[in-house]
């Protein structure tokens, strides 16, 4: 599903257009990502949880080379769904 699919499919469910539905959806993005980046938990209830999490520095060996090179630390998103939405999804 693309995202024009995606807004047709929410705007029928919602009596909005699909301008509107596409303008809420960027709110909700909006809003989204700027709690992500004050490093925030956001948590949708029958959906799940997003929170982000810091990656620790490490170290990789180029397999053709054995060169080892130093990965710095960096923030990841991580998406963990609530136990509702794995049990629809594996048909439960």
């Amino acid at each position: 599903m693309n995202n024009k699919e995606f807004l047709s499919a929410l705007s029928a469910k919602t009596g909005y257009n699909t301008k509107e539905t596409g303008l809420m959806v960027r709110d909700v993005i909006s809003v989204l990502t700027g709690e992500l980046t004050e490093e925030n938990t956001v948590g949708i209830t029958g959906f799940g949880t997003f929170e982000v999490k810091k990656k620790l520095e490490r170290v990789l060996v180029n397999p053709s080379t054995k060169q080892r090179m130093l990965v710095p630390p960096k923030m990841v998103v991580s998406f963990k769904p609530n136990s509702g939405m794995k049990d629809k999804v594996n048909g439960k």
